[in-house]
């Protein structure tokens, strides 16, 4: 079964600096945290905050692609979860079909924000994201993700715009 799913927030691990998106059932309130890359959290944030670039970022291309090619996402799943590695499907129709391609979660999200689709998670991964033990992928401890790291969290509304 698939539940109806809100972006709740997005926010950084404390223990690890690693940016972790917070989505939550619309039936009952439960919350399913995914870790997900500082670029992937960039993008959803410019998405959730409605900011425009000057040039277009990978996910913004992508839906320029998509729009010019008549196709539309119409929802995104995440749909499992294995080894503490979330799973996603993006769903699209265009007049000819409608066809899915796996994504990573993050991508799938930063997709749906774009399309204004609806997001779901399959019960099972809700199920699963209950009883997991780690928290999260790695923290990347190289001066690049440190600076990273860094940069999201200190990202302003202001900043947006400025590339």
């Amino acid at each position: 079964m698939m539940h109806k799913v809100t972006l709740a927030g997005l926010a950084v691990d404390p223990a690890t600096n690693t940016p972790i998106i917070i989505l939550k059932s619309e039936e009952n309130e439960q919350t399913i945290p995914i870790w997900i890359g500082l670029l992937e959290a960039t993008s959803i944030a410019s998405a959730l905050k409605n900011i425009k670039f000057d040039r277009p970022m990978t996910h913004d291309l992508f839906k320029n692609f998509l729009e010019m090619q008549n196709i539309t996402v119409s929802k995104v799943e995440v749909c499992d979860l294995k080894d503490n590695t979330y799973y996603a499907l993006i769903h699209f129709l265009s007049e000819e079909k409608a066809f899915s391609m796996d994504a990573r979660p993050s991508d799938a999200i930063a997709i749906a924000l774009r399309f204004s689709a609806p997001i779901f998670v399959d019960e099972k991964v809700i199920e699963k994201s209950k009883t997991r033990d780690e928290a999260g992928e790695p923290l990347d401890t190289s001066e690049q993700g440190k600076k990273w790291a860094e940069y999201l969290e200190n990202l302003s509304p202001d900043d947006f715009g400025k590339v």
